[in-house]
């Protein structure tokens, strides 16, 4: 593997090219961005070697695609009418059922790999890249069927290179799923922070007495709503439906409250407590 290009250049994208180029040293990292700053910013960080433009990707022995998924979703058959047969080509986006059908007639559709890495942070740009992001994280792959297998093998093993590790599902299955565990959490953060900001229009103190607890619980609410509100409108259905349970779930709780059934908060949280279990492990 002697030429990567990464397309979009922020927190994903620039992980995968420090990593990359940690475990291929040989490898020359190009980068395409639409904000030129950032090009310019991971070339003095050190996070891609080159730039280039879309029209020279022939060259890539592979293609990562690290931008949000509406702009994926116009960008990727292009990107597939300009690679060669032996490149390999992966995005990283949150949602994967409309990415999947959006290239499922295409020509080179065999050297397309649906993926997600369940990672990152709540910050972006290519200052945000880490190394080692990876490492220990589930990487999600969807039609694996539909990539030829020399292909399949080569993106496995950078994956594995990277610690990463793979679970198999289909689209409509992960859409479904990281509805809850992804997507709706953002969404929570974002509104905790919102009804936190409307109230300290009227308490200054109130951010003073914010502890570790909100913090963690709003870190989310400071990711980039230029990714997250594709990705909401991508899986609108499936998000609609978490939040009708989470809301609900809300609503039952402070029904509790308001009938001072606190015996019944008690068994709400103690239940919940096998969080604990079910996430043992996750780092």
């Amino acid at each position: 593997m002697k030429n990567v290009t990464i397309i979009g250049v922020g927190l994903i994208g620039g992980s995968f090219a420090l990593d990359i180029k940690a475990k291929y040293p040989d490898t020359t990292i190009y980068g395409i961005d639409n904000n030129e700053a950032h090009l310019e910013e991971a070339i003095a960080l050190e996070v891609i070697d080159k730039s280039m433009s879309l029209n020279e990707i022939s060259n890539s022995d592979l293609v990562i695609v690290a931008i949000p998924v509406d702009v994926t979703l116009d960008l990727l058959p292009k990107i597939l009418d300009n690679i060669s047969e032996n490149t390999i080509v992966f995005d990283v986006g949150s949602t994967k059922e409309d990415i999947c059908l959006k290239v499922k007639n295409h020509p080179n559709r065999r050297n397309y790999l649906a993926a997600h890495p369940i990672a990152g942070t709540e910050f972006s740009g290519p200052s945000a890249a880490i190394k080692g992001l990876f490492q220990n994280k589930t990487n999600i792959i969807c039609e694996v069927e539909e990539t030829a297998f020399k292909l399949q093998e080569k993106a496995l093993a950078i994956f594995s290179d990277l610690g990463m590790r793979i679970r198999y599902m289909n689209p409509k299955a992960h859409d479904k799923h990281i509805a809850y565990v992804s997507h709706l959490s953002h969404i929570s953060s974002f509104m905790l922070g919102k009804t936190v900001i409307e109230k300290e229009k009227n308490e200054r103190d109130i951010f003073d007495m914010a502890g570790s607890g909100f913090e963690s619980t709003v870190r989310l609410a400071k990711s980039s709503p230029a990714m997250w509100t594709p990705i909401f409108k991508q899986n609108k259905t499936n998000v609609i439906e978490t939040l009708d349970e989470y809301i609900n779930n809300l609503k039952h709780f402070k029904g509790l409250m308001e009938k001072d059934d606190f015996q019944s908060v008690y068994r709400e949280m103690e239940s919940t407590n096998y969080i604990k279990q079910i996430l043992n492990g996750i780092k």
